[in-house]
């Protein structure tokens, strides 16, 4: 039943409260809404048909026996109230309506007093004994039942009749009706509990406690007068089902609704996490600004930052109980995997993991020759290392001469890049190199490197030792002249028998100096050495010579070494 679509009814009232009179008495009709308050307008129906003249009036004079019943505005109509003028000297009189837990009062009246000792009341026919009431039986509301039949009767030398009354207990109010607003809320929500009953028009007044259960236990501090219980916040893990009750304030009507099943659903936290500055890769040294927002979980809600490793370990940060972290300087310890957690006393919710990357700027770096050596010999293999001690993978180096780029290598690990070419006289000169991983380029020292000219270094000491070697064959020339000068007759060179003047005649004299002296350079290089040297050993032949001075015999040649 849902009592939120039954329309009210409209509400008919007695004056005075009874429905049987004596002939020839009056009663007074009130039509009311269902509040009690007066309508615009008003219809009145005898039996089933609208009384004739269309009476507008909220208020009428019966006199005559029937059914009556009025419409008040455009309610429903009202209760039907059986009216009966009675002709008799006995009336048995009764309220118009009799509901569950009322007490109620029939009144026997007579049209001449009489004693009271004289009434006697019947119920289904058996005789009751009224222990001097007198006029009025009461009846309390556990001996009332449906269909229980009283009437009154006076003792005299004529015994009369009263009229015959039939008790109908109504229904104070059904079974109370629970509902849940939203019916089904999400977990941590809050829900309203409503106990729905729907009280007769003429009843529309009375007070009615309410009660709310959970798994049976009593909610809130106990009963009261509204029909609605407030739940600031419910759980899956709490008792799903509840119930209402409600009972008359003399408690002699309960009633208690069904058990009503709350499906609550699981609560999908929406989570909204975002950084400063906009990218996941923070340069070393600037601030990391993080904002966590989340909707669908009901407050209040309280923050808390973790961070997790590349060890998969999570540490919470300390300090960051509110929706916003900070770190005003980040550094490469700060790597890692953040996530914010949402808690709002009953249970935490976990967004999803922000990873942050510190990237650090790259050093200088270092260019080393694969040799150690910076001066080489012309068609030697070199080898460029280039490397920064410190910086974020990707680490792009670049290598240059004179200015010049020579190859670009790209590098994930810290190992550096290398670059291998052959030595040439033309690749003499300055080396350098860069290193970059977004962040800004930074430039090596620059290396030179010399590269020895072999056949120029070879000429030099050759023509130097070939000079050497002939002034050394003049020397020995001369000397060997002097020597076989004296050995042919002893006269020195100022004798005048030598001098052209002289008249003797003179035989003709030949001197042959051969020149046949071979040159033999032999090359000793240590690798080592940054210079080459170059030793150049003379070997001279002593050929034999036919010289002839006067008769003296040709003298043989000796070799010398």
């Amino acid at each position: 039943m849902n009592f939120a679509e039954t329309a009210p009814q409209s509400v008919i009232s007695l004056e005075p409260p009874w429905t049987t009179f004596f002939q020839g008495e009056t009663v007074i009709l009130t039509c009311y809404r269902y509040d009690f308050n007066l309508p615009q307008k008003t219809k009145w129906y005898y039996g089933n048909r609208e009384a004739s003249g269309r009476i507008q009036k909220h208020t009428v004079t019966v006199r005559v026996s029937g059914v009556y019943q009025c419409q008040a505005d455009d309610l429903l109509l009202s209760i039907r109230v059986h009216l009966n003028f009675h002709t008799g000297s006995l009336v048995l009189q009764a309220p118009p309506a009799i509901f569950e837990g009322d007490s109620v009062v029939l009144r026997c009246r007579t049209k001449k007093t009489v004693a009271q000792n004289t009434l006697i009341f019947y119920k289904n026919d058996v005789a009751l004994k009224t222990h001097g009431q007198g006029s009025e039986l009461h009846i309390h509301h556990e001996n009332l039942r449906n269909n229980d039949e009283y009437y009154c009767t006076k003792k005299s030398v004529f015994p009369s009749s009263s009229n015959k009354v039939k008790i109908q207990v109504q229904e104070l109010f059904p079974r109370p009706l629970l509902t849940a607003r939203p019916s089904q809320p999400i977990d941590g929500s809050p829900v309203t509990l409503t106990c729905h009953i729907q009280l007769p028009a003429q009843r529309s007044h009375d007070q009615i406690q309410f009660c709310f259960f959970r798994n049976f236990q009593a909610l809130g501090s106990g009963c009261s007068n509204s029909s609605e219980f407030h739940i600031p916040a419910i759980w899956t893990e709490d008792f799903p089902w509840y119930l209402c009750q409600a009972k008359t304030m003399n408690a002699q009507v309960i009633k208690q609704s069904l058990p009503l099943k709350i499906p609550v659903h699981r609560v999908f936290a929406d989570f909204q996490t975002h950084i400063v500055p906009g990218s996941k890769l923070v340069p070393e040294g600037q601030l990391l600004l993080f904002n966590c927002s989340v909707k669908g979980v009901p407050g209040p809600i309280k923050f808390s930052w973790y961070k997790r490793d590349t060890m998969n370990k999570e540490t919470k940060i300390p300090k960051s109980l509110g929706a916003e972290f900070k770190i005003s300087t980040v550094n490469s310890s700060d790597s890692g995997d953040y996530f914010c957690e949402a808690n709002n006393s009953r249970r935490s919710f976990v967004s999803q993991a922000v990873p942050i990357t510190i990237k650090v700027p790259v050093s200088q770096p270092v260019l080393t020759l694969s040799t150690g050596k910076t001066r080489a010999l012309e068609g030697d293999l070199m080898t460029l290392h280039c490397k920064s001690l410190r910086g974020s993978p990707h680490i792009q180096y670049e290598f240059y001469y004179e200015d010049v780029f020579l190859d670009i290598n790209s590098m994930i690990s810290g190992g550096g890049a290398s670059f291998n070419f052959s030595m040439t006289t033309e690749r003499s000169g300055n080396y350098y190199c860069t290193a970059d991983n977004g962040l800004g380029a930074q430039r090596s020292e620059a290396v030179r490197i010399s590269v020895i000219d072999m056949i120029k270094n070879r000429s030099v000491p050759v023509v130097a030792g070939i000079t050497g070697g002939l002034f050394v064959v003049a020397a020995a020339g001369v000397l060997f002249y002097c020597w076989f000068s004296r050995k042919a007759g002893g006269r020195p060179t100022s004798d005048d028998s030598r001098n052209p003047s002289y008249s003797e005649p003179q035989e003709p004299t030949y001197y042959n100096i051969p020149a046949c002296i071979e040159l033999q350079p032999v090359y000793n290089n240590d690798p080592k050495e940054e210079v080459i040297y170059t030793q150049v050993w003379s070997t001279q032949r002593r050929c034999k010579q036919a010289v002839q001075k006067f008769e003296s015999p040709r003298p043989r040649c000796q070799m010398a070494e």
